[in-house]
């Protein structure tokens, strides 16, 4: 597969071991988030810290104070701004977050504040833009905000049912945005992504790895839902994310 720029690549992650395991294998770029149930949220300080450390991986941090929609009380926009500080003060290179209107439009007034308070870190506006009502508008106004990325997957739950709407949106972005897809992100669908013009893919390769207790209270689910299995530990499959680096850098 020819480019005449190389795509970047970026891991979803949510542990400092997954972090190691992408600079190992040759990602150049994580989200780090907390909480994968709720979609991800602002990790901790200690986190950010710990994978700041990592030399030559790029750390972008999700700013999201909970997981439900993108429409912020002013007490959590607060808490976004100081934040940002607090990921920068932890050596965090970028930062990750979305702002919604009620009426399902991109918050241009908010994301500037968040853009300025960001100063010096790189900016990337994340799939709260798949959620509002216009999407060709949202680009425009994610542009307008002075963010420096798109993360999409194209107004859809994944990437490659929003194809379309990703090629749209390079179209729109014409170079003055960099436009990131994201959301089931696999190998098998890779190169067709990559090859509608965006400037990076971001994938988890989520693997689940059974934990080490051997003792298991049946009576409880500390997440209050037995969908979800506390007994199993979020991974990294590195032999996906392998492929995936493969594929798009032939």
């Amino acid at each position: 597969m020819n480019h005449s720029r190389r795509i970047k690549t970026e891991l979803c992650a949510y542990s400092v071991e997954a972090c190691r395991t992408a600079h190992r294998l040759g990602v150049d770029r994580v989200e780090l988030c907390a909480s994968p149930a709720e979609g991800g949220v602002t990790p901790s300080y200690a986190t950010i810290e710990r994978v700041s450390k990592i030399e030559g991986l790029d750390l972008s941090v999700m700013i999201r104070p909970r997981g439900g929609d993108f429409l912020y009380s002013d007490e959590e926009f607060q808490t976004m701004l100081l934040d940002i500080d607090y990921a920068r003060k932890a050596g965090a290179t970028g930062v990750v977050f979305g702002v919604l209107t009620a009426d399902g439009r991109v918050d241009v007034e908010r994301t500037r504040q968040l853009v300025e308070r960001a100063e010096g870190l790189e900016t990337t506006f994340h799939r709260a833009v798949d959620m509002t009502e216009n999407y060709a508008e949202a680009v425009e106004a994610v542009i307008a905000s002075g963010c420096k990325r798109i993360l999409t997957s194209g107004g859809y739950d994944k990437a490659i049912d929003g194809i379309d709407n990703i090629r749209r949106a390079v179209e729109v972005a014409a170079g003055r945005i960099e436009i990131m897809a994201g959301s089931g992100v696999v190998a098998a669908n890779a190169v067709a992504l990559a090859s509608v013009g965006v400037d990076a893919l971001h994938f988890s390769a989520k693997c689940m790895v059974l934990g080490g207790m051997k003792y298991r209270n049946p009576r409880i689910s500390m997440g209050g839902t037995a969908a979800v299995d506390e007994f199993s530990i979020r991974a990294v499959d590195e032999a996906e994310v392998t492929e995936i680096l493969t594929l798009i850098r032939e």
